[in-house]
Protein backbone atom coordinates (compact mmCIF):
# COMPACT_ATOMS: atom_id res chain seq x y z
CA UNK A 1 0.00 0.00 0.00
CA UNK A 2 1.45 3.35 -1.03
CA UNK A 3 1.67 6.56 0.94
CA UNK A 4 -0.47 9.58 0.11
CA UNK A 5 2.70 11.56 -0.66
CA UNK A 6 4.06 9.05 -3.21
CA UNK A 7 4.42 10.01 -6.85
CA UNK A 8 1.35 9.44 -8.98
CA UNK A 9 1.57 7.49 -12.23
CA UNK A 10 1.39 10.73 -14.23
CA UNK A 11 4.18 12.34 -12.21
CA UNK A 12 6.35 9.25 -12.43
CA UNK A 13 5.86 9.14 -16.19
CA UNK A 14 7.41 12.62 -16.39
CA UNK A 15 10.37 11.79 -14.15
CA UNK A 16 11.27 8.26 -15.22
CA UNK A 17 13.00 9.15 -18.53
CA UNK A 18 15.14 11.76 -16.76
CA UNK A 19 16.65 9.52 -14.07
CA UNK A 20 20.14 7.96 -14.29
CA UNK A 21 20.40 4.48 -15.78
CA UNK A 22 22.78 1.69 -14.86
CA UNK A 23 25.89 1.27 -17.00
CA UNK A 24 25.75 -2.50 -16.45
CA UNK A 25 29.21 -2.67 -14.82
CA UNK A 26 28.41 -1.89 -11.17
CA UNK A 27 25.24 -3.85 -10.61
CA UNK A 28 21.68 -2.73 -11.11
CA UNK A 29 20.01 0.25 -9.46
CA UNK A 30 17.24 -0.58 -7.03
CA UNK A 31 13.84 0.43 -8.44
CA UNK A 32 14.02 4.21 -8.85
CA UNK A 33 10.35 4.81 -8.12
CA UNK A 34 10.52 2.98 -4.78
CA UNK A 35 13.66 4.87 -3.72
CA UNK A 36 12.43 8.29 -4.87
CA UNK A 37 9.19 7.78 -2.96
CA UNK A 38 11.27 6.89 0.09
CA UNK A 39 13.28 10.12 -0.23
CA UNK A 40 10.11 12.18 -0.63
CA UNK A 41 8.52 10.47 2.39
CA UNK A 42 11.47 11.42 4.56
CA UNK A 43 11.54 15.01 3.25
CA UNK A 44 7.82 15.42 3.86
CA UNK A 45 7.74 13.89 7.35
CA UNK A 46 11.24 14.60 8.66
CA UNK A 47 11.64 11.11 10.15
CA UNK A 48 15.03 9.51 10.86
CA UNK A 49 16.38 7.64 7.85
CA UNK A 50 16.39 4.46 9.90
CA UNK A 51 12.65 4.86 10.55
CA UNK A 52 11.62 4.74 6.89
CA UNK A 53 8.76 2.27 6.30
CA UNK A 54 9.85 -1.09 4.91
CA UNK A 55 7.85 -0.57 1.71
CA UNK A 56 10.59 1.82 0.49
CA UNK A 57 13.32 -0.80 0.79
CA UNK A 58 16.53 -0.61 2.83
CA UNK A 59 16.87 2.81 4.47
CA UNK A 60 20.57 2.92 3.70
CA UNK A 61 19.92 2.53 -0.03
CA UNK A 62 17.44 5.42 0.04
CA UNK A 63 19.81 7.59 2.06
CA UNK A 64 22.82 6.91 -0.15
CA UNK A 65 20.84 7.56 -3.32
CA UNK A 66 19.71 10.92 -1.94
CA UNK A 67 23.27 11.84 -0.96
CA UNK A 68 24.63 10.86 -4.36
CA UNK A 69 21.99 12.77 -6.30
CA UNK A 70 22.46 15.81 -4.07
CA UNK A 71 26.21 15.75 -4.75
CA UNK A 72 26.16 15.24 -8.51
CA UNK A 73 23.32 17.67 -9.23
CA UNK A 74 20.68 15.10 -10.25
CA UNK A 75 17.93 16.77 -8.20
CA UNK A 76 18.82 20.11 -9.76
CA UNK A 77 18.74 18.67 -13.28
CA UNK A 78 15.31 17.17 -12.65
CA UNK A 79 14.04 20.52 -11.40
CA UNK A 80 15.45 22.34 -14.43
CA UNK A 81 13.81 19.86 -16.80
CA UNK A 82 10.38 20.25 -15.21
CA UNK A 83 10.81 24.02 -15.35
CA UNK A 84 11.74 23.75 -19.03
CA UNK A 85 8.54 21.82 -19.75
CA UNK A 86 6.47 24.44 -17.95
CA UNK A 87 8.21 27.26 -19.83
CA UNK A 88 7.62 25.55 -23.18
CA UNK A 89 3.91 25.35 -22.31
CA UNK A 90 3.87 29.04 -21.34
CA UNK A 91 3.04 28.20 -17.72
CA UNK A 92 5.77 30.26 -15.99
CA UNK A 93 4.92 33.77 -14.80
CA UNK A 94 8.22 35.62 -15.21
CA UNK A 95 7.32 38.38 -12.75
CA UNK A 96 9.86 37.05 -10.25
CA UNK A 97 10.18 37.86 -6.55
CA UNK A 98 13.23 37.32 -4.33
CA UNK A 99 13.47 36.77 -0.58
CA UNK A 100 15.06 34.56 2.06
CA UNK A 101 14.00 32.51 5.06
CA UNK A 102 15.85 31.25 8.12
CA UNK A 103 15.71 27.56 9.01
CA UNK A 104 16.44 26.30 12.50
CA UNK A 105 19.11 23.62 12.47
CA UNK A 106 18.58 20.62 14.71
CA UNK A 107 21.52 19.79 16.97
CA UNK A 108 21.98 16.61 14.90
CA UNK A 109 23.03 18.84 11.99
CA UNK A 110 26.23 19.87 13.79
CA UNK A 111 29.56 18.10 13.97
CA UNK A 112 30.13 16.94 10.41
CA UNK A 113 33.76 16.28 9.61
CA UNK A 114 34.84 18.02 6.44
CA UNK A 115 34.95 15.83 3.39
CA UNK A 116 34.02 16.62 -0.22
CA UNK A 117 30.70 15.29 -1.56
CA UNK A 118 31.06 11.62 -2.60
CA UNK A 119 30.90 12.31 -6.34
CA UNK A 120 33.80 14.79 -6.16
CA UNK A 121 36.29 11.99 -5.53
CA UNK A 122 37.99 11.01 -8.76
CA UNK A 123 38.39 12.84 -12.02
CA UNK A 124 35.29 11.94 -14.01
CA UNK A 125 33.29 14.63 -15.79
CA UNK A 126 30.41 14.03 -13.37
CA UNK A 127 32.75 14.50 -10.40
CA UNK A 128 34.15 17.75 -11.79
CA UNK A 129 30.65 19.07 -12.40
CA UNK A 130 29.59 18.17 -8.87
CA UNK A 131 32.53 20.11 -7.42
CA UNK A 132 31.71 23.13 -9.58
CA UNK A 133 27.99 23.06 -8.70
CA UNK A 134 28.62 22.90 -4.97
CA UNK A 135 31.26 25.64 -5.16
CA UNK A 136 28.85 27.94 -7.00
CA UNK A 137 26.11 27.39 -4.45
CA UNK A 138 28.22 28.67 -1.55
CA UNK A 139 30.33 31.11 -3.59
CA UNK A 140 33.68 29.45 -2.87
CA UNK A 141 36.42 28.03 -5.12
CA UNK A 142 35.91 24.30 -5.62
CA UNK A 143 39.26 23.42 -4.06
CA UNK A 144 38.47 25.15 -0.74
CA UNK A 145 34.86 24.14 -0.21
CA UNK A 146 34.54 23.67 3.55
CA UNK A 147 31.34 25.54 4.37
CA UNK A 148 28.33 23.59 5.59
CA UNK A 149 26.00 26.64 5.56
CA UNK A 150 25.51 26.67 9.33
CA UNK A 151 25.75 29.82 11.40
CA UNK A 152 24.53 31.77 14.39
CA UNK A 153 21.67 34.26 14.11
CA UNK A 154 18.90 35.63 16.34
CA UNK A 155 17.10 32.32 15.98
CA UNK A 156 20.14 30.38 17.19
CA UNK A 157 21.85 27.68 15.10
CA UNK A 158 20.45 28.37 11.63
CA UNK A 159 20.76 28.03 7.88
CA UNK A 160 19.32 30.62 5.52
CA UNK A 161 17.64 29.74 2.22
CA UNK A 162 17.76 32.50 -0.41
CA UNK A 163 15.35 31.92 -3.29
CA UNK A 164 13.50 33.37 -6.23
CA UNK A 165 9.94 32.40 -7.12
CA UNK A 166 7.80 32.87 -10.21
CA UNK A 167 4.35 34.47 -10.16
CA UNK A 168 2.73 31.11 -9.40
CA UNK A 169 4.59 30.61 -6.11
CA UNK A 170 7.12 28.06 -7.39
CA UNK A 171 10.85 28.12 -6.68
CA UNK A 172 13.06 29.08 -9.61
CA UNK A 173 16.46 29.10 -7.86
CA UNK A 174 17.94 28.31 -4.47
CA UNK A 175 21.08 29.29 -2.57
CA UNK A 176 21.90 28.32 1.02
CA UNK A 177 24.17 30.22 3.43
CA UNK A 178 24.88 30.40 7.16
CA UNK A 179 22.01 32.00 9.09
CA UNK A 180 23.79 35.30 9.74
CA UNK A 181 24.35 36.04 6.04
CA UNK A 182 22.65 39.27 4.88
CA UNK A 183 20.04 39.02 2.13
CA UNK A 184 21.59 41.66 -0.10
CA UNK A 185 24.90 39.79 -0.38
CA UNK A 186 23.22 36.82 -2.08
CA UNK A 187 20.90 38.64 -4.49
CA UNK A 188 23.19 38.27 -7.49
CA UNK A 189 23.87 34.61 -6.72
CA UNK A 190 20.13 33.89 -6.60
CA UNK A 191 19.50 35.74 -9.86
CA UNK A 192 22.44 34.10 -11.61
CA UNK A 193 21.04 30.67 -10.78
CA UNK A 194 17.80 31.33 -12.67
CA UNK A 195 18.46 29.28 -15.80
CA UNK A 196 15.54 27.50 -17.42
CA UNK A 197 16.55 25.38 -20.45
CA UNK A 198 14.65 25.46 -23.73
CA UNK A 199 13.18 22.17 -24.87
CA UNK A 200 13.85 23.18 -28.44
CA UNK A 201 17.21 24.61 -29.46
CA UNK A 202 17.98 28.01 -27.99
CA UNK A 203 19.65 29.81 -25.13
CA UNK A 204 18.76 29.32 -21.47
CA UNK A 205 16.07 31.64 -20.12
CA UNK A 206 17.87 33.63 -17.41
CA UNK A 207 16.20 37.03 -17.56
CA UNK A 208 12.83 37.56 -15.83
CA UNK A 209 10.33 40.19 -16.99
CA UNK A 210 10.53 41.98 -13.64
CA UNK A 211 11.86 41.48 -10.12
CA UNK A 212 10.25 42.40 -6.81
CA UNK A 213 12.06 42.47 -3.46
CA UNK A 214 11.71 44.08 -0.04
CA UNK A 215 13.78 46.86 1.55
CA UNK A 216 16.52 44.44 2.55
CA UNK A 217 17.65 44.48 -1.09
CA UNK A 218 17.62 48.26 -1.46
CA UNK A 219 21.20 49.23 -2.28
CA UNK A 220 23.17 50.64 -5.18
CA UNK A 221 24.83 47.38 -6.12
CA UNK A 222 21.53 45.53 -6.51
CA UNK A 223 19.92 48.31 -8.54
CA UNK A 224 23.02 48.62 -10.71
CA UNK A 225 23.00 44.87 -11.36
CA UNK A 226 19.36 44.97 -12.46
CA UNK A 227 19.83 48.05 -14.66
CA UNK A 228 22.83 46.46 -16.32
CA UNK A 229 20.69 43.43 -17.17
CA UNK A 230 17.81 45.57 -18.41
CA UNK A 231 15.46 44.07 -15.81
CA UNK A 232 12.55 46.13 -14.48
CA UNK A 233 12.42 46.02 -10.71
CA UNK A 234 10.33 47.16 -7.75
CA UNK A 235 12.36 47.59 -4.57
CA UNK A 236 11.17 50.14 -1.97
CA UNK A 237 13.73 52.68 -0.82
CA UNK A 238 14.79 52.66 2.83
CA UNK A 239 13.88 55.74 4.90
CA UNK A 240 17.51 56.60 5.70
CA UNK A 241 18.50 56.25 2.04
CA UNK A 242 15.67 58.56 1.00
CA UNK A 243 16.62 61.11 3.66
CA UNK A 244 20.26 61.03 2.59
CA UNK A 245 19.28 61.51 -1.06
CA UNK A 246 17.10 64.52 -0.18
CA UNK A 247 19.83 66.00 2.01
CA UNK A 248 22.29 65.91 -0.88
CA UNK A 249 19.94 67.90 -3.08
CA UNK A 250 20.45 67.69 -6.83
CA UNK A 251 23.59 65.58 -6.41
CA UNK A 252 21.52 62.92 -4.64
CA UNK A 253 19.85 61.91 -7.88
CA UNK A 254 16.25 61.00 -8.59
CA UNK A 255 14.21 58.64 -6.40
CA UNK A 256 13.95 55.11 -7.78
CA UNK A 257 10.70 54.26 -9.53
CA UNK A 258 8.16 52.32 -7.49
CA UNK A 259 5.05 50.54 -8.77
CA UNK A 260 2.71 49.79 -5.85
CA UNK A 261 0.55 47.41 -7.87
CA UNK A 262 3.55 45.36 -8.99
CA UNK A 263 4.94 45.32 -5.45
CA UNK A 264 1.75 43.64 -4.23
CA UNK A 265 2.78 40.58 -6.23
CA UNK A 266 5.84 40.13 -4.00
CA UNK A 267 3.70 37.98 -1.72
CA UNK A 268 4.25 35.15 -4.21
CA UNK A 269 7.73 34.49 -2.81
CA UNK A 270 6.33 34.41 0.74
CA UNK A 271 3.78 31.83 -0.36
CA UNK A 272 6.52 29.84 -2.11
CA UNK A 273 8.45 29.78 1.17
CA UNK A 274 5.34 28.52 2.98
CA UNK A 275 4.99 25.71 0.44
CA UNK A 276 8.65 24.81 0.80
CA UNK A 277 8.47 24.76 4.59
CA UNK A 278 5.47 22.44 4.51
CA UNK A 279 8.16 19.78 4.10
CA UNK A 280 9.41 19.11 7.61
CA UNK A 281 12.94 18.17 6.59
CA UNK A 282 13.19 21.62 4.96
CA UNK A 283 11.52 23.59 7.77
CA UNK A 284 14.02 22.09 10.23
CA UNK A 285 17.47 21.14 9.04
CA UNK A 286 18.54 17.65 10.12
CA UNK A 287 21.22 17.08 7.43
CA UNK A 288 24.81 17.52 8.59
CA UNK A 289 26.20 18.24 5.16
CA UNK A 290 25.25 21.41 3.34
CA UNK A 291 25.04 19.83 -0.10
CA UNK A 292 22.64 17.17 1.23
CA UNK A 293 20.36 19.81 2.75
CA UNK A 294 20.41 21.73 -0.51
CA UNK A 295 19.39 18.52 -2.28
CA UNK A 296 16.56 18.13 0.24
CA UNK A 297 15.27 21.64 -0.50
CA UNK A 298 15.65 21.11 -4.26
CA UNK A 299 13.71 17.85 -4.16
CA UNK A 300 10.93 19.60 -2.21
CA UNK A 301 10.83 22.34 -4.86
CA UNK A 302 10.63 19.64 -7.55
CA UNK A 303 7.56 18.12 -5.87
CA UNK A 304 5.89 21.54 -5.76
CA UNK A 305 6.44 21.93 -9.50
CA UNK A 306 5.08 18.44 -10.18
CA UNK A 307 1.94 19.15 -8.14
CA UNK A 308 1.34 22.42 -9.99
Amino acid sequence: MGDRGDLTDAQWKRLEPLLPVSNGRCGRWRDHRQVVNGVLYRIRTGVHWRDLPERYGPWKTVHQRHRRWSADGTWERLLRRIQAEADAAGEIDWDVSVDSTSVRAHHHAAGARYAPPPAIKGGSAQAVRAARVWAELIDRPAEVVREEALGRACGGFTTKIHLSADGRCRVLSLVITPGQCADRTQFEAVMDRICVPRLACGRLRTKPDSVGADKGYSNRRTRRYLRRGGIRHVIPEKADQAANRVRRGSSGGRPPGFDKDRYKKRNTVERAINKLKAFRAVATRFDKRGYVYLGTATAAALVIWLHS
